[in-house]
């Protein structure tokens, strides 16, 4: 399914599919959520309640498949601050199966290992708009795109441009990074509404980025 934005006959178009085919739709959220922070959630959320999905699952990667490898911290801490932070959270949840895998986390191994073992649900992954340019260097983008459905999250009037099929949602830009957080805590700053207060706790428990 090619669609080019986003409205609310999309979403019926979309509501429609899933009660015609009886299929489960999902929707991917991968990141190294290190740590995961309020721009993530409403991320997940939007989609979720834009597309008409039945969740959002949030899935961590165990190492990213970058030139630049990102410093990052034990699975097992970011596994848990997930958890901690949908834990109210309707239609969200966490799917651990590229820490479960281990190794280099590709998209197109990783879903293909999905997909073989949830053959009644419809993928959708979730992408920044800034990461669509990229998508050509994606390890089998080609095969990838035959077998999700990916979505562009960008900010309000504006896309980037594509060929490949994108369903684009406009979500409230929150500029946040796990980046700008680790540096806070790092200088002794408090993230306050920058992430979940019970992530914050456990955060300042467990001594993490000090």
């Amino acid at each position: 399914m090619a669609l080019e934005l986003v409205t609310p006959f999309t979403k019926v178009e979309l509501e429609t599919e899933k009660t015609d085919n009886n299929r489960k739709q999902v929707g991917i959220l991968g990141g190294n959520f290190n740590p995961v922070h309020n721009a993530h959630l409403v991320v997940a959320d939007q989609v979720r309640q834009q597309l008409g999905l039945d969740e959002v699952l949030l899935m961590p990667e165990y190492l990213p498949p970058h030139v630049d490898k990102k410093e990052t911290i034990e699975e097992e801490y970011r596994l848990r601050m997930l958890e901690l932070a949908i834990a109210d959270v309707p239609g969200l949840g966490i799917e651990k199966k590229e820490l479960d895998r281990k190794g280099i986390s590709y998209t197109y191994d990783t879903l293909s290992l999905l997909i073989k073992e949830h053959p009644d649900v419809d993928y959708y992954f979730i992408i920044g708009g800034d990461m669509v340019e990229y998508l050509p260097k994606w390890y089998r983008i080609d095969e990838l795109i035959d077998m999700v459905q990916f979505v562009g999250v960008q900010r309000p009037r504006y896309k980037a441009g594509t060929s490949y099929p994108i369903i684009w949602v406009d979500v409230p830009s929150l500029d946040i990074s796990s980046s700008m957080i680790r540096d806070f805590i790092k200088k002794g700053r408090k993230p306050h509404y920058l992430l979940p207060s019970k992530v914050l706790d456990y955060i300042e428990k467990e001594g993490l980025y000090q």
